[in-house]
């Protein structure tokens, strides 16, 4: 019995954590209208719809830029242990490189960073 009573407490203080966000931000709102299409720090007003599609174009140059971020990524840790672990760290991260840039390289050869 008491496994049913700690479960239906722990439900109420959720429900009372939710509530609780809910209400904080209720009273934190600042105008119940939403505002307009208005420009935000550019000047320029939008020319459309802030989910409006995306040429396919992007998507290729979207994958490059994450893996170039996930390279950072991988580099940082590997910065930090190289002198610990030897010259088989230096020849990983240079497969690593080669194979990203092999990436680039097939990317380029089939015209996707073509903006033509």
């Amino acid at each position: 019995m008491s496994g049913v009573t700690a479960t239906l407490s722990l439900l109420g203080v959720a429900a009372l954590g939710v509530a609780g966000v809910y209400g904080a931000a209720w009273a934190a709102r600042l105008s119940s209208r939403p505002v307009a299409a208005a420009p935000f720090w550019s000047g320029l007003e939008p020319a459309e719809h802030a989910v409006s599609r995306f040429h396919v174009r992007w998507y290729t140059v979207t994958m490059l830029f994450l893996a170039f971020d996930m390279e950072m990524v991988f580099m940082y840790p590997w910065t930090r242990v190289i002198s610990a672990t030897g010259p088989g760290a230096v020849i990983e991260m240079f497969v690593f490189l080669a194979v990203l840039l092999a990436g680039v390289v097939h990317a380029w050869r089939e015209g996707a960073l073509r903006w033509t």
